[in-house]
């Protein structure tokens, strides 16, 4: 997609963990808190970051029961990270959002994380009500990224956008590049304050790899 066109981006779908929010490697110290320093599993959180995160123990636990149990483990433990005040969010992103939206155009925060998870990083950011719209991966229906479902939720919710093309999905892993390429949005960018480099986000189908989403509102522009 050219710059020429950009112009038609309507809605902005925003990744938080590595997109707006400086993770900073918490995701690995929850997942080493509650389940312990397995290096296949480490290794293969690593490689699933972006995705959704009962998904995530669904794979590696293959029972629901035990599967749930990791994901109530994991969400408590990074809560309790969030909550100690490790959280910040990422050089410019406040700034990006709300020049986005002063564009007029509407933004919507996605996450792989559990809705309880997710409203304890919008108050230790204190960044409710700074988008139209937050979703989990249970508010679309249970699949998160690499599904385009959290995508395509924003897009029926908001009703900002007239049709797909004018949605830009923006993320800094790979399965968020791709949930935003299955979903047919007209602009997928990756970021690199994050889990993945411009190789592989650009291998997923990226558009635009950014350093950082500080440079999305220009590129709209």
């Amino acid at each position: 997609m050219n710059h020429d066109t950009n112009h038609d981006i309507r809605l902005v779908v925003l990744d938080m963990a590595g997109t707006t929010v400086a993770d900073g490697g918490l995701v690995e110290r929850a997942f080493t808190t509650a389940l312990g320093s397995d290096p296949d599993h480490l290794a293969h959180v690593r490689a699933t970051m972006g995705e959704s995160k009962i998904s995530v123990f669904r794979h590696l636990y293959g029972d629901e029961i035990a599967a749930q149990r990791a994901n109530a483990a994991f969400e408590q433990a990074y809560g309790n990270l969030v909550a100690d005040g490790l959280v910040t969010p990422l050089p410019g992103a406040r700034e990006a959002i709300e020049r986005i939206t002063e564009q007029g155009r509407t933004v919507v925060l996605t996450t792989g994380f559990a809705r309880v998870t997710q409203d304890a990083l919008l108050d230790a950011l204190g960044w409710r009500g700074l988008a139209a719209l937050t979703l989990c991966p249970a508010d679309a229906g249970g699949r998160g990224r690499p599904y385009p479902d959290m995508v395509l939720e924003a897009f029926v919710r908001t009703k900002a956008a007239e049709d797909v093309s004018q949605v830009a999905v923006v993320g800094d892993t790979s399965y968020d590049v791709l949930s935003g390429v299955r979903a047919g949005a007209g602009l997928v960018a990756g970021v690199l304050t994050g889990a993945h480099d411009a190789r592989a986000l650009r291998a997923a189908g990226a558009t635009h790899v950014l350093g950082s989403v500080a440079e999305l509102p220009g590129v709209l522009t």
